[in-house]
């Protein structure tokens, strides 16, 4: 008998079993495809967080440079020479002078790659740079968050251009077309932003300026009688500039006068 009854538990027992675990899974069928669509997200999320790895860099590069030279041509040729090999070109040139100095300064546009290699080639020339600053700005960041704005946008537009198709009336497609044109004008904003960062980044800027000393005018080699000459000169120059300004006003002088005289004579009546 307690053989029978031994057989009979063994075999109850796994059958118990088995319909628990069948109805565990039957009660967690409804969710069976939560966990692969989570999976699916997360896989999706690790794709994007590895693009965002592997995205390049974006740096905008910029260069301050200040120095001294004996000969502006020649310092010039020497730059431009610089830039050509460095397939640069020069976006401003411009030139000054001062009492005791001229100077010309040029903003340079070059390939960034280029950027490193044409700074050290005009070190080489210069034996001092008055200043010297080099500087980098990373825009990374700023990229990433404008390109994934602009693709919303865009998907964001494909979905008012269905329906835009399926309007049945005059207001729907009036409403319709006035988001999509705010949409449109989001789009064209972003799309210039990142034109505008694409071209600081994929050029550097480097600002040069270089000026020579003018030794004929520095107060070491100028006599004691040309400064007194030069002082009598600013002297004459100063009273002319005074006339002259005297002769702009002319009108108002002549006002202010009869208005002083008319002040005058009515002051005499009032005192009689």
């Amino acid at each position: 008998m307690k053989t029978i009854l031994t057989a009979f538990l063994l075999l109850f027992i796994p059958l118990a079993c088995s319909n628990n675990a069948e109805n565990k899974n039957t009660y967690n069928s409804p969710e069976a495809d939560t966990p692969v669509v989570l999976s699916k997200t997360l896989e999706s999320q690790n794709i994007q967080s590895d693009t965002q790895n592997n995205l390049e860099q974006k740096l905008i590069k910029e260069a301050f440079l200040v120095f001294e030279t004996q000969d502006l041509d020649k310092t010039f040729g020497q730059v431009v020479t610089f830039i050509n090999n460095n397939k640069g070109y020069i976006q401003n040139d411009n030139s000054s002078k001062s009492y005791n100095r001229v100077s010309r300064q040029i903003t340079v546009r070059i390939p960034t790659q280029n950027f490193q290699p044409t700074i050290d080639s005009i070190s080489q020339s210069v034996k001092h740079f008055d200043r010297k600053n080099i500087s980098s700005k990373d825009v990374t960041e700023e990229f990433i968050d404008l390109e994934a704005r602009l693709k919303a946008k865009r998907e964001l537009e494909n979905r008012y251009l269905e329906l835009l198709a399926k309007a049945k009336n005059v207001k729907e497609i009036l409403e319709v077309e006035k988001e999509l044109s705010q949409i449109r004008e989001d789009i064209e904003a972003k799309q210039g932003r990142l034109q505008y960062l694409q071209n600081k980044v994929s050029l550097s800027t480097i600002h040069i300026e270089f000026y020579k000393t003018i030794a004929t005018e520095s107060g070491v080699t100028v006599s004691y009688a040309q400064k007194m000459w030069n002082a009598l000169k600013s002297g004459f120059n100063g009273l002319s500039y005074f006339v002259l300004g005297l002769l702009t006003i002319w009108p108002a002088i002549i006002i202010i006068g009869f208005s002083i005289f008319m002040f005058r004579r009515w002051l005499k009546k009032r005192n009689k």
